[in-house]
């Protein structure tokens, strides 16, 4: 009998000469398909992060059953929506039911309206509603804008950072190999302690894309006005684009720190932005975000980048729903803003809860004052050695901070994200197992 997978000497006889036969495994069945994968993703060493931790998460509570555990992992909000904001979604979803309320296909670009408030709030005497394009959320815009860039540009990338900029640099054929630490052909700028989180922009090559987060995600590092001056003039000198991520721009208290880049002169020549309600007003689920193109900003041809991304939102996208740019219309009316703000305050005092915490148990913690992002110093320790170490032992989920870069080895991220009951748990367990 020949078995799959094993070479079997065997002989046989025939007439009176005998015969050797070897029995070759049969190989792996193929597919039906006649076509090769996307090579670039061979090229991912594993899965997201945040499914990996999911996936490491059910195998603890497998193992522990009767575990409670607590997720400072994720950065998912978890209190409910703010009354008057969803009230306004419930009305306009039940105005689809009536001929008067009943809408269909709206503008790709955003509701007029709303990107006329956008732009009113956080772009006042900056950029134009026409300059503001509503959409499902930063995440997604962060890949819409690699697909208009194509796969030729050159990209750095804060290190540590949000691991969209680098995944799907690596999606779209921008980057070499994995190298053991990061991907060959991305710049890592590296944001650490020493550098107060800001990287030192004269030993960064020039690129043609520069991804930028601030308040960073995971550092919770906001930068300066001079230092983002620098940034916006560094992309200048190099003809870069600056794509920057102002995901969590309102949860800034330091006066000195810009909450939009269009505050530093010149950036509307070099710079995109994007933005969510994700983590202003609890629409994570829900989502709704923005990106802003200016009409100054263009290609080395001249031609606008602008046009370029209207043509993929049309293209590409059937605009937000309607029900939630309701939402975010009402997120910017007087009292959806002071429900967003008493959110983002209420996000901040865990953030405050957590570092004081780990200050107290004398560890080397940064982030949490203009961030909702705790960032936790464990050093010459594996940041998922540790990430297991803390489940282990007090059943808290975190972030491994090497899952960010390679800078961000030797260290955890603790989200602000949470119920004060969890909160407050979290720090009892944490003390109870690195408490002096």
């Amino acid at each position: 009998m020949l078995t799959a997978g094993k070479t079997l000497p065997t002989h046989a006889v025939c007439g009176r000469r005998a015969v050797r036969i070897n029995a070759v495994a049969a190989p792996e069945k193929a597919g039906v398909l006649n076509v090769n994968r996307n090579e670039n993703f061979g090229k991912l060493r594993a899965g997201y992060l945040f499914p990996e931790i999911a996936r490491r998460r059910k195998a603890h509570q497998e193992k522990h059953p009767d575990a409670k555990i607590i997720s400072l992992g994720i950065g998912d909000t978890t209190e409910p929506l703010p009354k008057y904001i969803a009230e306004a979604m419930a009305k306009a979803a039940a105005g689809l039911a009536t001929r008067e309320g009943y809408s269909g296909y709206g503008a790709e670009q955003g509701q007029g309206a709303l990107r006329e408030v956008v732009a009113g709030t956080f772009y006042s005497g900056l950029r134009t509603a026409d300059e503001i394009f509503i959409s499902d959320g930063s995440k997604c815009d962060i890949a819409r804008i690699q697909m208009m860039f194509g796969s030729k540009p050159t990209v750095a990338v804060q290190d540590p950072s949000y691991p969209v900029y680098v995944d799907t640099s690596v999606m779209m054929g921008m980057t070499g190999d994995h190298n053991g630490t990061g991907f060959d052909g991305i710049e890592y700028m590296v944001c650490n302690p020493d550098n107060a989180f800001f990287p030192d922009l004269s030993k960064v090559r020039r690129t043609d894309i520069i991804f930028f987060c601030s308040p960073n995600n995971p550092t919770g590092a906001a930068a300066t006005r001079a230092q983002l001056t620098e940034l916006v003039n560094f992309a200048r000198r190099n003809g870069s684009i600056l794509v920057y991520d102002a995901a969590y721009a309102l949860y800034i208290s330091n006066t000195d720190c810009p909450k939009t880049i269009y505050e530093i002169p010149g950036a509307e020549e070099v710079a995109i932005e994007t933005c969510s309600f994700s983590k202003y007003a609890g629409f994570t689920g829900v989502r709704l975000g923005w990106t802003v193109v200016p009409k100054a900003l263009k290609y080395a041809d001249g031609s606008p980048v602008h046009n370029d991304w209207n043509r993929v939102m049309t293209t590409c996208f059937n605009g937000a729903s309607n029900i939630v740019q309701a939402g975010g219309l009402a997120c910017l009316q007087p009292e959806g803003l002071r429900e967003m703000f008493s959110m983002i305050a209420f996000y901040k005092e865990n953030a405050r809860i957590l570092k004081d915490t780990f200050t107290e148990m004398d560890f080397k913690v940064y982030g949490g004052d203009d961030a909702p992002y705790i960032w936790v110093g464990f050093p010459g320790k594996p940041s998922w050695d540790v990430f297991a170490e803390i489940l282990e032992r007090c059943n808290i989920v975190t972030t491994p901070g090497s899952g960010f870069g390679p800078a961000g080895e030797g260290f955890v991220r603790a989200s602000a994200f949470g119920s004060r009951e969890n909160i407050l748990e979290a720090v009892r367990r944490f003390k109870e197992a690195y408490g002096n």
